[in-house]
């Protein structure tokens, strides 16, 4: 019994400190990006996953057009808004 708990306590506690280091920190920063990404408003200054700078013009369900520099319009998936720029 007691080899048994000596091997299997080791790995509970490697699984806690894996959950608590690296799969809670991660799920909190994938929730914190898909609220920022359906809080986008026209206006917003956003930066795509490609680094594209530009201002959002219109928004639908699942995409989103941007305004570049240059007055270009470019549709991209609300995914590709990597983050909102303040300024």
């Amino acid at each position: 019994m007691e080899g048994l708990l000596g091997t299997v306590f080791p790995l509970i506690l490697m699984f806690v400190l894996f959950y608590f280091l690296l799969i809670r920190p991660q799920q909190k920063r994938q929730k914190a990006v898909q609220q920022m990404q359906s809080d986008l408003k026209k206006g917003d200054k956003v930066v795509t996953i490609g680094g594209l700078h530009g201002f959002v013009d219109a928004l639908d369900e699942g995409t989103v057009v941007i305004k570049c520099g240059d007055g270009s319009r470019l549709t991209y998936d609300r995914n590709a808004i990597r983050e909102v720029v303040s300024e």
